[in-house]
């Protein structure tokens, strides 16, 4: 189940379906990440110098004109930052596009239910779990960066654990209640696990990381799918699921059985 998971999430993230999604989450974090840039430069150059400066009023002059230093630091800090900040960032901003992405791959199922997409007040609930979860998972991994040999391995534990849970919740709670997805998720926990591990390996690629939330939400909704095949199908959340066309010629429209 996981390796076609997989295999049809990353064939989804070269679909034209998916470029609306990416370039929307990619150009609000690109704006995000520049506004970080100008608020730690404007940071620098009127809190954090005048403030030290007040305590020494006979610093050298140089300081007077210490704009570009503080140009350069605020670079500075944001390039050390950068590795850290531009997972959560995207994720708090890809996952209000996510009822989007699902959609997009529950038309490989046309004869399944439609999902429910989430109001916008839990989506943004759900966007701020994601941003938790991955400053969480980074953290705990550069505690642990310390220590030879574990550093790699405990981030792929941690942010498998974390991202597996929080997007395959993600998935099902489109056709479950949440007690009914939290049940499903434990009845298959170390599928979960095993997919969430893909997703943390794609998050430690540099740039490619970027693409986390989209592949993760991708990966989760196909294997949702499979799983609820071999719980006896989805639960309906409409009276009538109206047919929808395949996206593609690539025969996704049945699920393999059990």
């Amino acid at each position: 189940m996981i390796f076609a998971a997989v295999r049809l999430a990353l064939a989804d993230l070269l679909s034209q379906p998916f470029r609306m999604a990416l370039w929307k989450s990619l150009g609000l974090t690109l704006l995000v990440l520049i506004a970080l840039w100008f608020g730690l430069e404007w940071l620098f150059e009127t809190v954090a110098i005048p403030f030290f400066a007040s305590f020494a009023p006979d610093m050298p002059a140089w300081l007077d004109s210490a704009g570009t230093f503080a140009g350069w630091a605020a670079g500075l800090a944001l390039a050390i930052a950068l590795a850290f900040l531009i997972g959560p960032i995207s994720a708090v901003i890809a996952g209000l596009f996510l009822d989007d992405v699902a959609e997009v791959v529950e038309h490989s199922y046309p004869a399944m239910p439609t999902g429910r997409a989430m109001p916008l007040w839990p989506s943004l609930i759900l966007s701020a779990k994601f941003f938790g979860v991955v400053i969480l998972g980074n953290l705990v991994a550069l505690v642990l960066l310390l220590v030879p040999g574990v550093n790699l391995i405990a981030f792929l534990l941690v942010n498998g654990y974390l991202l597996g849970r929080e997007y395959f919740e993600f998935a099902a709670l489109r056709y479950r209640p949440e007690a009914e997805a939290k049940a499903l998720r434990g009845r298959y926990r170390t599928t979960v696990f095993l997919a969430g591990l893909v997703i943390a390996g794609f998050l430690a690629v540099p740039l490619v990381n970027l693409l986390t939330p989209l592949f993760a939400a991708a990966l989760m909704v196909h294997l949702h799918q499979r799983v609820s095949a071999r719980e006896g199908g989805l639960p309906a959340v409409a009276a009538e699921p109206q047919p929808r066309p395949l996206r593609s010629s690539e025969g996704r429209a049945e699920l393999p059985r059990a």
